[in-house]
């Protein structure tokens, strides 16, 4: 919990243009499969203090996403609550047409599952990977890191990896 603190923190402190900048870059580059996603309501579950965490809502949000923000002391409840397995949890959790977006998974990879509709509960990016949307930190170092996708009953496979 501390290395997820401490990342949040890190986060926060960075400059705001650069996770701005990242996500417009990732609707741009997604070309014309930024238009699904218009109105596409998501609802999302942070604590207040997570500035990663806004930092990645802002990013769904410039890819066309309507999100709404809920605060809440602690987001256990709500993962435990849609089956999330616990090796996959990150810092927020939400909520997208009937799936479940666990962590700093890219907007154009919800677009594609969106548009998919593979025949699982969610998709998550465990942890905080460094350079992953909400993520971005100065000099623009970007660690590798896969997209999960899980069922209900445990099953997990790379649904793509960065």
């Amino acid at each position: 919990m501390l290395l997820a603190l401490g990342a949040c923190n890190r986060a926060a402190k960075a400059e705001a243009a650069p996770a701005a900048d990242a996500g417009a870059a990732s609707a741009s580059q997604a070309g014309q499969a930024a238009a699904p996603a218009q109105n596409t309501r998501m609802v999302v579950y942070k604590t207040p203090s997570c500035g990663c965490c806004r930092a990645w809502v802002d990013h769904v949000q410039a890819a066309g996403f309507e999100v709404e923000v809920h605060d809440v002391p602690n987001v256990q409840p709500v993962k435990d609550e849609h089956g999330l397995p616990g090796h996959l949890a990150s810092c927020h959790t939400a909520i997208v047409d009937g799936y479940v977006v666990e962590g700093h998974v890219p907007a154009d990879v919800i677009r594609r599952m969106l548009r998919e509709r593979p025949q699982v509960a969610g998709i998550a990016v465990p942890g905080m990977p460094v350079g992953s949307p909400g993520m971005e930190v100065p000099g623009g170092r970007k660690d590798p890191y896969d997209v999960i996708a899980f069922s209900r009953d445990g099953k997990v496979s790379v649904y793509e990896s960065r």
